[in-house]
């Protein structure tokens, strides 16, 4: 494995997201790279959305447009940060996780794409496939995949 300049990773705002921040966030540090934090996120139906902004009141901005997704990058950012990682990019995209990540690997030139295990030994990961499988075949650049639950 050579040098990454450019580490992207996905992160969902789990626990077991943060965990692949952690790691990605360690090798770009070593690297001298840059770190790119990435949350695909799909926008609520216009019908949930108002019937959640009905029930929040003044807090309904928090689940509008990509709110959660810049969420989870402000907290993924903090881990990274907490990581050693210096130069930290984040990216809300709108879209499948899967495709998102393929898109932001060939737009940023990543040399690295990172994400976590989750979903790779469940039946819905081994019928429909998960993202980090998905994400192997299709990534234009090294793909690792981090350890983040015990696979059960």
């Amino acid at each position: 494995m050579g040098s990454y300049s450019t580490v992207l990773v996905g992160t969902d705002g789990s626990p077991s997201s943060f965990r692949a921040v952690e790691a990605a966030a360690r090798i770009a540090a070593d690297a001298g790279g840059t770190l790119v934090l990435a949350c695909a996120y799909h926008p609520m139906p216009e019908r949930e959305r108002q019937h959640a902004a009905d029930r929040l009141g003044d807090l309904a901005y928090k689940i509008e447009g990509s709110t959660p997704a810049d969420d989870a990058l402000r907290a993924a950012r903090e881990r990274a940060v907490a990581a050693g990682a210096r130069d930290i990019d984040t990216v809300a995209v709108e879209g499948d996780a899967v495709d998102s990540l393929v898109e932001l690997a060939g737009r940023r030139r990543a040399d690295l794409v990172v994400v976590g295990n989750r979903g790779l030994n469940s039946l819905a990961g081994r019928l429909l496939g998960s993202v980090p499988a998905n994400l192997s075949h299709r990534s234009p650049c090294d793909v690792l995949i981090v350890r983040t639950t015990d696979g059960r």
